[in-house]
C-alpha cells in the first residue's frame, strides 16, 4: 500500500540534494584556476546545480558563431574598408542588406563609399555569404546575439528615424507598413573597428595579416649543363638549315661555279689587330757647301 504524499516527498529530496551539491562543487573548485562555472555546470560528471543563471552567467561562445553582419573599420588608414561594390547584396539570400553609392557632387561619378548602408536584422539568416564573398573583408559576422529590446521604451532614435527617413526616399522597402525601429542597422551601427574583429576572430584575422604580406622572391637555381660521357664527344651545333627549293641544273662543263659562303652558327671571332710596326725615322744630311773654281 502506496504511502499518501511519497511521490511529494521524493522530488523534495531531489530538490534538497540538488541545493546541497550545489554549494559542494563549488567548495571544491574554490581556489583553483578553471573553466567558467557555465561551462562546468554542462559537464555531465557535474553535480548540483545544472542550469546556466543568464544572464549573469553566459556560455562562452566559438570563434565561427555568427550573428548580424557588421561593417569594418581600417584604423591603421582610418577609413572603411567597404568600396559598396554590392556583392554582399547580390549574394544574400534573403535580400536583407541595402547600399546607396556616394557620388561626387561635381563630376555626378561614383565614389567607392557607401552613403547608406542597412541590414535588416528581422529577415536576416546569419548564413555568412556576404562575409564569404566580399572581396575586401570589408564585412565580417557579429557574435553579438543580446539585440532584443523593449519598443514601447526605446522605439524612437536616432536610427529610427533614419530608417524612416530612407524609407521615406524610396531607399529602403516598407516591412510590415512602417520601419521596424533598431532591428534596422544603418552604417553607424554597423561600423566597427578591425580591433573588435581581431578581437571575436583571431584565427580569420591572422590569415588576413599572412595574406598582406609579400610573398618572399624564389631564388633562382643554377642550371646544371650535364658533362658528355667518358668517350664520346659533344655533338656540334647543327648549323641553319636552308629552305629547299626547285633543283638547279648543272653547270656546263668548263664554267666555273663560285664556292657558296660557309655560314656557321658560331659568333667570329674577333680579329686581332697588331700595332703598326715603328718605322726608323731618318734625319735628312746637310748640304755640303761646294766653292767656287
Amino acid at each position: 500500500m502506496a504511502i499518501i504524499g511519497a511521490g511529494i516527498l521524493k522530488g523534495l529530496g531531489v530538490t534538497m540534494r540538488h541545493f546541497v551539491e550545489t554549494y559542494i562543487e563549488d567548495f571544491k573548485y574554490m581556489g583553483f584556476n578553471v573553466d567558467s562555472s557555465a561551462v562546468r555546470r554542462q559537464n555531465p560528471k557535474n553535480r548540483g546545480l545544472a542550469t546556466i543563471e543568464y544572464p549573469k552567467e553566459k556560455m562562452p561562445l566559438p570563434e565561427n558563431f555568427r550573428y548580424v553582419p557588421f561593417l569594418v573599420e581600417d584604423t591603421s588608414k582610418e577609413e572603411e574598408k567597404c568600396t559598396s561594390c554590392g556583392i554582399c547584396a547580390k549574394v544574400c539570400p534573403p535580400q536583407c542588406i541595402w547600399i546607396e553609392r556616394t557620388e561626387d557632387p561635381v563630376t555626378k561619378r561614383p565614389v567607392p563609399q557607401p552613403k547608406q548602408f542597412f541590414i535588416d536584422s528581422t529577415i536576416c539568416m546569419n548564413c555568412g555569404f556576404c562575409a564569404e564573398f566580399c572581396p575586401f573583408d570589408a564585412i565580417k559576422m557579429d557574435v553579438n546575439y543580446e539585440i532584443s529590446y523593449y519598443p514601447a521604451e526605446d522605439y524612437k532614435t536616432a536610427a529610427a528615424d533614419a530608417v524612416a527617413a530612407s524609407i521615406q526616399d524610396n531607399v529602403l522597402p516598407v516591412h510590415g507598413g512602417g520601419a521596424v525601429g533598431r532591428l534596422i542597422f544603418d552604417k553607424t551601427g554597423l561600423m566597427k573597428s578591425d580591433v573588435y574583429h581581431a578581437t571575436i576572430h583571431p584565427s580569420d584575422w591572422a590569415r588576413e595579416v599572412a595574406e598582406r604580406k609579400p610573398a618572399p622572391a624564389a631564388k633562382a637555381a643554377p642550371v646544371a649543363v650535364a658533362a658528355p660521357a667518358a668517350g664520346l664527344s659533344a655533338p656540334k651545333p647543327a648549323g641553319p638549315k636552308m629552305a629547299g627549293g626547285p633543283k638547279m641544273a648543272a653547270p656546263a662543263a668548263g664554267v666555273v661555279v663560285p664556292a657558296a659562303p660557309i655560314v656557321s652558327s658560331e659568333a667570329p671571332a674577333p680579329a686581332v689587330v697588331s700595332p703598326p710596326a715603328q718605322v726608323p725615322v731618318t734625319r735628312p744630311s746637310k748640304p755640303k757647301i761646294v766653292g767656287h773654281v
